[in-house]
């Protein structure tokens, strides 16, 4: 015998408004009933929704419009239903699919009301077309293997117990709705770097908020790399009351549909319709698909994830083609007046920036806008003067909303049929504003399914924010994070905060809205988490970066003397060079490191790191620490990390061979260390110890710009012996065209040990001048022609350069016009590499100065002595200026085998 027996539920059911709780006293017979089927729930608790069922297309016509099944939210009389198979052509089961509408749990369907589909007839090869009957309010989908009478069989199931196949619709929608707002979260969460806890909750608040969910919290205390494999594996998310989806499946909760059998539809056993997207329990639903059973047939839930035209089906139990054969059973869409989402912002007082590129609205209250695709052709409508503007809108649940899709174009969204303006008409004027004010409102606006709506109007920034300040007078102290507020006239174009000095590499600050505590300003105020930590005392700003605009707003800030961190001194035995690092160690004046005081280097110093210098190379011995004098005159004690000696070398000699290019005139570079950029060069260095085969030789500009390597694998480092190498290089080769500048070279060890740097020269480049032309001595200028003019600063007569012919910068001419030489055959140059030295270039054919004229006579042809004047002797012939001359062979310059 059972007892009577008690049953408590804390119900979130969307036939409630509110939770409440509600106490079901059960006759005996009715909790041995219960007991029972309550036994056969469980056991079917753990069936999954993984097996993957066959796949259908259905795609649904109102009017002259056509929309995919995964756009359709719900049915209306006289909609068309075009209903095909996607079977593979392998198919060797005869499949039926049985389209069924249903008019209430006491009025069975008429027979007309069923349409069956043979999906292995050719006729059917098409899709088959069928219309929602005017009266009906359900519609379901039947898929069963075919036996002689299964048409009439299942339309005589349905017939007689039209309650169950009612509810077992609205479960499997109600279920699909749920499956589909935990798949997004899942899919969603795992794309969060694992190691980022910040991201992970972040992301899943975000997720939490606009699918209607609740992750479990326990997870946020494992460790950071369990929090994402524990939030999508170990626990699926509590799904909250979600009332529009809920109301979407559950239409026959009202009207004639509600006088369902109570014992089946109201009492939840065990949690009845909640589903777990890993448990796989539909409890509701397995219940009332097991009393469906008969001899003939077992009905088994398919659970739809509509992705454009195809329904993609989920089963728990694989179907059976033997007695007691499988039947699937699919939900389609109610068929009720749409019900449209009460979309609503996160934040009623946020402002959203219009200027940002990938703009976010933070909306929330309408989850199946984010997990299925009944929301869509969604735009921004901006309500100000002017041509009228829409920016289409994208449903993102990760981002918390919906984000501006500016590669989409705004397609034609309706007809003069489809169009409805009823959502339109009950919302009350907005403001409109003009293109110069700091905000205007933007309506959201877009179609469910079939039926226009209009969303929430929220506040939009369209201007840049100016007139910053900091709030309050907070003192901020280097050495530790401070936090600041500063407010501003329009706060939501924010894109970047940054503390700079000008000097040192910018440090991100990060920043939020303030709260609603701060009443009316909350929109204009920001608060700031200010990183001081690894921050020297002194002058700053913070510099503002604004969505759109290139320019920064500089805030003036002064950070005060903090708490100094010191790591440690890294040095080389024997080395005068040694490295502090740390935190605020602008601060340091001098390290004592054995006898030898260090001093920070001119520069390459930060406020991590300062590179130190000493008169001579310290031997550590036993000492362990290093002693750090700062500015305020306090010292502090450091640990000494010793290192092996660094490489060195020794140049012992250099030499740089000029090739000279054909046809071009000689150039003679003005000092000693000056190598043309064409040259060879050669140059032998020493080791004290044996000289490491594995050591290389970098060759370098000044500026590290360009750089080499040499080494005796590459055979450009040869050994004499085991401390001498010659080493040979090319610059020309190995840098290109455009390097210049002084020339560097030091020891590199294996593990990338570095040693000294050892001056070479410095390497400049010449133009290849191949064509001087002077017509006449009295002539002001000369032409020359040639190539890379633009690397001559400037051409003087003599030495002087009293009155210089100045190059163009990006002069890229052939010709130039220079002075005419003073001795009649050296120009000067000015190179632009190393404009300090004077070259000079020899005219092929100098410039002869004209003789004196002489005395005029009474007769020109008569001589002084009485004597006729001898007949004029021919000048020599001027050269022709088309035929260049041919320079004379001079031997190549060779400079001294001295270190430069």
């Amino acid at each position: 015998m059972c007892p009577v027996l008690r049953f408590h539920f804390i119900r979130n059911h969307p036939r409630d408004n509110a939770s409440i709780l509600q106490e079901m006293k059960f006759s005996k017979v009715a909790a041995c009933s219960f007991a029972a089927l309550l036994a056969v729930t469980l056991r079917a608790d753990n069936a999954r929704f993984d097996l993957v069922g066959p796949k259908i297309d259905v795609r649904v016509t109102r009017g002259t419009i056509t929309l995919p099944i995964a756009e359709v939210p719900n049915l209306q009389g006289g909609d068309k239903i075009w209903v095909k198979a996607d079977l593979p052509a392998s198919q060797a089961n005869h499949l039926l699919i049985i389209v069924t509408f249903l008019r209430g749990t006491t009025n069975a369907p008429p027979d007309d009301w069923f349409t069956k589909i043979e999906t292995w007839d050719k006729k059917t090869a098409e899709g088959t077309t069928i219309t929602v009957p005017a009266e009906a309010e359900q519609a379901i989908l039947f898929v069963a293997p075919e036996t002689g009478g299964d048409f009439n069989t299942l339309r005589s199931a349905v017939k007689g117990k039209p309650g169950l196949f009612i509810r077992a619709d609205v479960d499997l929608n109600e279920a699909s709705f749920e499956q589909q707002r935990i798949e997004r979260y899942l899919a969603a969460m795992k794309t969060v770097p694992q190691n980022d806890q910040k991201a992970i909750q972040d992301r899943s608040a975000k997720l939490a908020s606009t699918l209607a969910l609740k992750p479990n919290a326990d997870c946020f205390k494992q460790s950071v790399e369990q929090q994402v494999n524990c939030l999508t594996q170990s626990s699926a998310p509590v799904l909250l009351d979600d009332g529009h989806g809920q109301s979407i499946a559950e239409s026959l909760s009202t009207g004639p549909s509600s006088d369902f059998i109570n014992a089946a539809s109201y009492t939840q056993p065990g949690g009845a319709g909640l589903y777990s997207a890993y448990v796989g329990a539909v409890v509701d639903l397995v219940h009332l698909v097991t009393l469906m059973h008969t001899a003939q047939y077992q009905y088994i839930p398919a659970i739809s994830f509509p992705q454009g035209s195809t329904l993609n089906l989920k089963l728990n139990a694989p179907p059976s083609f033997h007695k007691p054969e499988s039947v699937i059973v699919i939900g389609l869409p109610a068929i009720q007046k749409t019900k449209l989402p009460p979309l609503h912002p996160h934040d009623i007082n946020q402002v959203a920036c219009l200027l940002q590129p990938r703009m976010i609205l933070p909306l929330e209250g309408a989850p199946l806008v984010f997990s299925t695709s009944f929301a869509h052709d969604l735009v921004l409508h901006l309500n100000r003067t002017g041509a009228a503007t829409d920016i289409p809108l994208t449903p993102e649940a990760f981002e918390g909303g919906l984000i501006v899709a500016k590669e989409k174009q705004r397609e034609s969204l309706q007809d003069t049929k489809r169009h409805d303006d009823s959502a339109a008409a009950a919302k009350t004027d907005v403001k409109i504003g003009t293109s110069s004010d700091l905000t205007i409102t933007g309506t959201v606006r877009g179609y469910f399914g079939f039926d226009s709506f209009e969303g929430p109007t929220l506040t939009l920034q369209q201007v840049d924010g100016k007139n910053w300040k900091i709030v309050g007078d907070t003192q901020l102290l280097a050495g530790q994070d401070n936090h600041l507020t500063i407010k501003g006239d329009g706060t939501a174009c924010v894109e970047h905060i940054a503390l700079s000095n000008n000097k040192d590499k910018d440090v991100e600050v990060t920043f939020k809205p303030a709260g609603t505590n701060e009443g009316k300003d909350a929109n204009n105020t920001l608060d700031l988490e200010v990183p001081l930590k690894k921050v020297q005392p002194g002058g700053y700003s913070l510099a503002i970066q604004q969505y759109g605009s290139s320019d920064k707003n500089n805030v003036p800030l002064t950070a005060y003397t903090g708490d100094i961190h010191l790591e440690g001194i890294k040095i080389h035995q024997g080395d005068n060079k040694a490295i502090l690092t740390g935190a605020g160690l602008k601060d340091v004046v001098s390290a004592q490191i054995a006898d030898q005081a260090f001093t920070p280097a001119p520069s390459g110093n930060d406020d991590k790191t300062v590179h130190l210098d000493a008169k001579a190379g310290v031997s550590l011995g036993e000492s362990k620490d290093a002693t750090v004098k700062l500015k305020d005159g306090r010292t502090m004690t450091v640990k000494i990390s010793a290192e092996g000696a660094r490489p060195a070398l020794t140049l012992l000699s250099f030499n740089d061979t000029p090739t000279q290019q054909s046809g071009a005139i000689p150039i003679s570079l003005g000092m000693k260390d000056e190598i043309p950029i064409s040259s060879k060069l050669t140059f032998v260095v020493q080791t004290k110890e044996v000289f490491p085969r594995t050591q290389t030789v970098e060759v370098s500009t000044g500026s590290g710009l360009v750089h080499t390597s040499l080494s005796i694998a590459a055979s450009n480092l040869i050994l004499q012996d085991e401390h001498t190498a010659i080493a040979t290089l090319n610059p020309l080769t190995a840098f290109g065209q455009s390097a210049f500048g002084k020339l560097q070279m030091r020891p590199v060890a294996e593990d990338g040990t570095s040693g000294d740097w050892t001056s070479l020269g410095t390497l400049v480049r010449t133009p290849q001048i191949t064509v001087i032309r002077c017509t006449t001595p009295d002539a002001p200028t000369c032409t020359v022609e040639g190539t890379n003019m633009f690397l001559v600063q400037s051409f003087g007569a003599d030495k002087d350069f009293a009155k210089p012919a100045e190059v163009p910068t990006g002069f890229a001419e052939s010709t130039f016009s220079v002075p005419t030489p003073a001795d009649g055959k050296t120009l000067y140059l000015k190179l632009r590499d190393n404009p300090d030295a004077v070259a000079t270039m020899t005219l092929p054919t100098p410039v002869e100065n004209p003789a004196p004229a002489p005395a005029p006579s009474p007769d020109s042809n008569t001589a002084p002595d009485g004597h006729p004047a001898p007949a004029p002797q021919s000048q020599p012939p001027t050269p022709d200026p088309a035929k260049p001359s041919t320079p004379p062979a001079q031997p190549p310059t060779e400079a001294p085998v001295t270190p430069k």
